[in-house]
């Protein structure tokens, strides 16, 4: 396996279980910081690599209505201060390629949506950046299906990549995560992230919004902590019945440690 490293950290076969976690879109420099500075915290008690996450653009909302952030000029500059105060490095989503060379200058890991991630102009100017590329694997795709993703990343002469379940559609409105993709994926050389927040997700279950299940997110975590994953992918939040994006799915921030507790657990279990 690849061992891909972010800042000062190491992810991959071997090493510690990483985690990158925040709010699902910038809710503002306070209010996104303060997350990060909890979550930051209990990280460093618990002995966990920390990347910050937040979105500074959410660009496949279901309404052209929701709040999808900043934008991309605003948030950058949110997401570098935020870099800076905490110390920590950044990982966030890009949309296009027009994006991507801006957005190199600021975050550590390049991030590609499920629904872009057989879009070849993005991923492959995003490896060319010689970033780190987090790719999610598609609703609509089978885990072997992301070898095409990996050549296309390879072929641009990047190896620092991630690959990232988030399940899979059952139907409408449903998602499902087969466990086998996690070591499928990772049997293509590569780190694997668990998304236990967006697996839980309901796409566009309440109509003009999306809708969850996060009561089954420890559940999801657990399992990926069991069956083996490189990092896991968490979107947190300190109330989030009154976030702007993703409520019904994310963590609530005093209930993280607990939910690390029981994962480094199970984790530790697995790597013996």
């Amino acid at each position: 396996m690849h061992i891909v490293k972010i800042g000062d950290y190491e992810v991959g076969q071997g090493k510690p279980l990483l985690l990158m976690a925040g709010p699902c879109v910038l809710e503002g420099y306070e209010h996104s910081l303060a997350i990060g500075q909890a979550v930051k915290a209990i990280c460093a008690k618990l002995g966990v690599p920390y990347v910050f996450k937040a979105s500074y653009d959410k660009a496949n909302r279901s309404s052209v209505k929701s709040f999808r952030g900043p934008g991309i000029d605003e948030g950058l500059k949110i997401l570098a201060q935020i870099k800076k105060d905490l110390g920590v490095p950044i990982v966030s989503d890009i949309h296009e390629t027009i994006q991507v060379e801006k957005a190199a200058e600021v975050l550590d890991v390049l991030q590609i949506p499920a629904f872009l991630c057989r879009q070849t102009d993005l991923v492959y100017q995003a490896a060319k950046t010689g970033k780190v590329v987090n790719v999610k694997k598609g609703q609509f795709l089978a885990p072997w299906d992301m070898k095409n993703v990996v050549t296309k990343v390879e072929e641009a002469g990047n190896h620092n990549l991630m690959l990232t379940e988030r399940g899979s559609s059952f139907g409408y409105n449903a998602l499902v995560t087969d466990m086998r993709s996690l070591p499928i994926m990772r049997a293509l050389g590569y780190p694997v992230v668990m998304d236990a927040t967006h697996s839980v997700q309901i796409p566009g279950g309440q109509g003009t919004t999306s809708g969850g299940q996060s009561q089954y997110v420890p559940h999801m975590a657990r399992a990926a902590a069991a069956v083996g994953v490189d990092a896991l992918f968490l979107e947190v939040h300190d109330n989030p019945d009154l976030a702007l994006s993703d409520g019904a799915n994310m963590v609530r921030l005093d209930r993280l440690e607990a939910l690390l507790k029981d994962v480094l657990a199970i984790d530790k279990i697995g790597r013996r």
